[in-house]
């Protein structure tokens, strides 16, 4: 099961390796072996969130994710979009910020790291909104009980996640904003530049929710439908042989492909604190392209497996740790407008969050496993 989900992670891995020593000898292997467990790190919670929603797609729409979800994932956010905030912030067309890129990488770097105030508070505000829709939803299971219950009482109140969103996006712009980091060391005032890049991303966020919610119905009527015929096909299986199960229902056609669309959404704003990381480490955009690659497709492994094995179900606090890392991702984001956290500690937090979750995940089962013996012994005894 592992080498057959991971086969494609592992055959990347080894073409981007002999790549990057073709490319820049050992040094650049070294390079994109880094970059390629940084992204991994930092996106680790990532997989578990697209986890959540991929169970619900078909096996095709599945493929799918990891076949074009993978060229939209490296070369769109790995690769051209670095090139296009270059393009953008420094009024040049997309070729001459690739001639930058390759002839004049230290200038590249100063556009990139300038730009960081609008990465953050868009890819800040997105993150955000998916943690507090996901905090102030009323579920049965709960984590952080003392925590997640009040707060679902709260969420009853309509637009309140957008409200604090826009809260935390003005007290970002009016404290950190004012001081963005710069390249060299400096800073400066960027706070209406965040203001319209955080607006930009609370945009992204409602639109895209809102395509997955038009087709909610369909989605209904799709689920509706395959439950009927699974209860045909479980008739048919205790007919022939005693008993059966069916299969989960499985999106198809418009409302897997808007599901697909919020999935590679919602990977693009995992992916900002993983390409700016990658300029701490180098401004190379090939070796770049190479190392979070690599990550990218472990990574989209990594949530295929997590759907098959059935992970989710039988560690139902894995989605909670995962949302409470976004969360912390989006406050790490804003912060990072005017001061700069190592990207270990932002990869640590993701996984001692996950980590803590899915420890949590393992002693309830335990405890379930207990309460179930001693009622056997019971009935048993009875």
């Amino acid at each position: 099961m592992v080498l057959k989900t991971f086969r494609w992670a592992f055959l990347v891995t080894a073409a981007g390796l002999a790549a990057g020593a073709l490319y820049g000898g050992w040094a650049a292997l070294g390079i994109v072996a880094i970059l390629a467990v940084l992204e991994v790190s930092l996106s680790f919670d990532n997989a578990v969130i697209n986890a959540g929603i991929l169970k619900r797609m078909s096996a095709f729409w599945q493929t799918i994710f990891l076949t074009v979800g993978v060229l939209i994932a490296v070369f769109g956010m790995r690769l051209v979009f670095p090139v296009l905030i270059v393009a953008i912030t420094a009024k040049i067309g997309p070729v001459q910020a690739v001639t930058l890129a390759i002839n004049d990488k230290d200038r590249y770097q100063q556009l990139v790291t300038d730009a960081h105030p609008a990465i953050a508070a868009f890819g800040g505000i997105f993150l955000l909104m998916i943690f507090l829709n996901f905090i102030f939803e009323e579920r049965e299971i709960t984590w952080q009980t003392w925590l997640e219950r009040p707060l679902a009482r709260l969420g009853k109140v309509e637009t309140l996640s957008v409200c604090i969103a826009l809260i935390v996006l003005v007290v970002a712009a009016t404290t950190v904003a004012t001081h963005a980091h710069q390249h060299g060391g400096g800073h400066a005032d960027k706070a209406q530049t965040v203001l319209t890049a955080g607006v930009a991303g609370l945009i992204t966020y409602l639109v895209v929710a809102g395509l997955s919610g038009f087709f909610e119905n369909r989605i209904e009527e799709v689920e509706e439908e395959a439950e009927e015929a699974e209860e045909k096909a479980r008739e048919k299986a205790r007919e022939r042989h005693g008993g059966g199960n069916g299969a989960v229902a499985a999106l198809t056609g418009k409302a897997a492909f808007f599901t697909f669309l919020y999935l590679e959404v919602i990977d693009a704003s995992f992916s900002f604190d993983g390409v700016i990381g990658a300029f701490a480490i180098t401004n190379d955009i090939v070796l770049m392209a190479l190392g979070l690659g690599i990550g990218a497709m472990y990574v989209r492994s990594l949530t295929v497996y997590l759907v098959r094995q059935g992970t989710l179900d039988d560690f139902v606090f894995l989605e909670h740790g995962a949302h409470y890392a976004i969360g912390a991702l989006a406050v790490i984001l804003l912060v990072t407008i005017q001061y700069q956290i190592s990207e270990l500690v932002t990869g640590l937090v993701g996984v001692v969050l996950i980590g803590w979750s899915f420890w949590s995940s393992v002693r309830r089962n335990a405890r379930i496993a207990r309460e179930t013996e001693r009622e056997r012994a019971v009935d048993g005894t009875g």
